[in-house]
């Protein structure tokens, strides 16, 4: 059977490992495709290094057009990133008639309801393992292998960067700052951070794993998105003492109002195995009502791992190159006349309608009254109390302090009661910094 004839955009670091896993790899892959899988043209504005990485037997071009425009190019592999140029270059690939191929999370998460849409009145696939998690094919387990669960939460340790800042700053006792200092050294994290720390990439790919789960449209403008900068040594050191640890989660659940989707960081009890997630590692949980709970970990960024992703692409591509477009899996798991309407049956809820528990730093007056003041607050808001750490003074401001710390774990509540007591809290005269909120999850 003739060998699919694939054109890469973009050959950095995934383009580059798609490549060298393609060619590493290639008898086993046809062995299990049933057909070659060759890249015949690579787009880069850099053709010197891409001429560097694919050799002579591969067409370069400067122009990403000249393979869209190629009748003999089969899929595009889109590596370019980004909402801008990628957006139209993955829209007119389809409207030529090419499967495609993508790792670019940031795309589908704000536009896929338009892509995908367009790639089925084309009758084109849009495969996308290598957008969420790198090397671990939780979209295929979402989207085939959990296929007969009605899926009632998933959560995440989605971006590599914050989960080594966090297991650096506890493992190291360091302040953020000089983390982030030290993973941008090493690579773990861009010159420019903001998307990694601020949850933006975690929510972009917690919002297609929200659709995928539930057969909703991707509604990233709806996630509520936490990063994390405002974590202090002292949370973790607290949430440590507590039996938890605290990790940046994308979460995703099914409530009887509706979608839960949130990016922030959580407590999650150091006995789970995700908590022992470290570096930068990924994990993601799905917990479905017929399997119960399963855990997916891995590699969640880096050329081979991401590469392996794009490949495995291709091989269904390959394998269903030919199929009735009917007969393929959905992008988004459920057939589109039975996704539900955004805003519909299944909304996504405002995070004031959230129902979590949480973990509280307050830093108040070391006197009489002040703990008995709070907790009457929180039982006023209906708020009840899980735990309650009282620092010694001396330990937290030195000797002869005036100051002390209260911990305060609370039952499940909802956010926007939490938010209403933190405010009457917050005008306390004895609360004398800004309280440190943390959602707490125990991920039964």
């Amino acid at each position: 059977m003739k060998p699919i004839q694939v054109g890469l955009l973009g050959i950095g670091t995934v383009g580059s490992g798609t490549f060298t896993v393609l060619q590493r790899n290639q008898d086993e892959i046809r062995r299990r495709a049933g057909r070659g899988i060759e890249i015949s043209m690579v787009a880069d504005l850099d053709t010197a290094r891409a001429k560097a990485v694919v050799g002579d037997a591969v067409k370069v071009v400067g122009d990403a057009r000249e393979i869209i425009a190629n009748p003999d190019i089969d899929v595009v592999v889109e590596l370019i990133g980004g909402y801008g140029i990628a957006k139209a270059l993955v829209l007119e690939a389809i409207a030529a008639g090419k499967h495609v191929v993508t790792a670019n999370k940031a795309l589908l998460a704000v536009h896929g309801t338009e892509i995908f849409k367009a790639a089925a009145e084309k009758g084109v696939i849009v495969a996308y393992e290598a957008a969420v998690a790198g090397g671990i094919p939780i979209i295929k387990a979402l989207r085939e292998g959990l296929t007969a669960n009605q899926i009632q939460w998933v959560a995440g340790i989605i971006n590599g960067t914050t989960n080594f800042i966090l297991s650096e700053m506890r493992d190291k006792g360091l302040d953020f700052d000089v983390v982030l200092k030290e993973a941008q050294r090493l690579g773990y994290a861009e010159a420019d951070p903001t998307f990694d720390i601020e949850g933006v990439d975690a929510a972009h790919k917690a919002t297609l794993m929200s659709a995928i789960a539930f057969g909703i449209p991707v509604q990233f403008d709806k996630a509520y998105v936490e990063g994390i900068t405002k974590l202090s040594t002292a949370d973790i050191k607290y949430a440590e003492q507590l039996g938890y640890r605290i990790k940046l989660l994308g979460i995703t659940k099914r409530t009887d109002k509706g979608i839960e989707l949130r990016v922030h960081p959580s407590l999650i009890p150091a006995k789970r195995l995700i908590a022992n997630v470290e570096g930068a590692m990924n994990a993601v949980v799905v917990n479905g009502d017929a399997v119960g709970t399963t855990l997916y970990y891995g590699k969640g960024a880096g050329s081979e791992p991401t590469a392996s992703a794009v490949v495995a692409d291709l091989v269904d591509i390959a394998r269903l190159h030919d199929a009735d477009p009917a007969h393929r899996v959905p992008p988004l798991a459920f057939q589109s006349s039975s996704l539900a309407a955004a805003g519909g049956e299944l909304p996504v809820l405002p995070m004031a309608e959230v129902v979590t528990s949480y973990y509280l730093r307050i830093r108040v007056s070391d006197e009489a009254g002040v703990l008995a003041k709070i907790t009457g607050i929180l039982a006023n808001a209906g708020i009840s109390i899980d735990a309650v750490l009282q620092r010694e003074a001396d330990e937290v401001g030195g000797e002869g302090s005036t100051q002390t710390d209260l911990i305060i774990l609370t039952h499940d509540t909802r956010e926007g009661d939490m938010d209403r007591a933190l405010a009457e809290i917050q005008g306390l005269p004895t609360v004398l910094a800004p309280i440190n909120r943390i959602r707490k999850e125990e991920l039964n």
